[in-house]
């Protein structure tokens, strides 16, 4: 595992727990408001990078304390040693929460039919037909991410959908079309975008609080249960 940074408590990330965050290092997706550029950009890692017997001595350590580690990123499924890694956080008796953008969905799969993850949350960036624009990927294979969006609906584990929302690239047109493909019941929030020090691309825009709420609006009577966030 390429880990490039460890947030060693939250309150946040894993809903109902204390834990801590792993943020693994690489993506496949370029997306432009990214706010972490340095996990993202090979030319623009952060030096550091954490031993996995550093990781799992805090583990051990913290048995008792804490509940949860989530595996963020980046993008975690790209890790050829996922499936190793969760299993061992799991020995330690910790529940797993991976945070993913559901392009490799073979392998979300697979976690899950393992019994490896106990949460997932997967980005949603966008509409299908804006999402290759989003991502930054000219040729996004959509079929992906609907594999990956219907393997969550359709199982039994817990999950949240979620949406970094930001102008000129969302707006009411495209929470009408997200609600159409994903209606249901499910976790869904909206994300106001927060700019950064370290983003992919500059320039960028996000809504007011205001805004946001008529965005919500739109999606509510399709998705019942989104909320907006932060």
């Amino acid at each position: 595992m390429i880990i490039k940074g460890f947030q060693r408590l939250t309150l946040l990330d894993f809903p109902e727990r204390t834990a801590c965050t792993l943020f693994t290092g690489g993506c496949n997706f370029r997306c432009p408001f990214c706010h972490n550029a340095s996990l993202v950009l090979p030319e623009r890692f952060f030096d550091a990078e954490f031993e996995e017997d550093e990781i799992f001595d805090f583990l051990r350590a913290r048995r008792g304390r804490l509940e949860g580690v989530c595996i963020s990123g980046g993008e975690p499924t790209l890790m050829p040693d996922l499936p190793e890694f969760m299993e061992k956080i799991k020995n330690l008796g910790y529940a797993v929460k991976l945070d993913t953008n559901g392009y490799r969905p073979d392998v979300l799969a697979s976690v899950i039919a393992a019994g490896l993850v106990d949460y997932v949350a997967m980005d949603i960036k966008n509409c299908r037909e804006r999402y290759a624009a989003t991502a930054g990927l000219p040729t996004l294979d959509i079929s992906k991410i609907e594999r990956s969006a219907d393997i969550l609906m359709r199982g039994s584990l817990p999950f949240e959908f979620r949406t970094t929302t930001l102008r000129g690239y969302h707006d009411r047109e495209s929470f009408e079309k997200i609600g159409q493909w994903l209606a249901g019941r499910e976790r869904y929030f909206i994300q106001g975008f927060a700019a950064s020090d370290d983003l992919i691309s500059d320039g960028l825009d996000g809504y007011n609080k205001n805004e946001l709420t008529d965005l919500l609006n739109v999606l509510t009577p399709y998705i019942p249960n989104a909320q907006l966030r932060g």
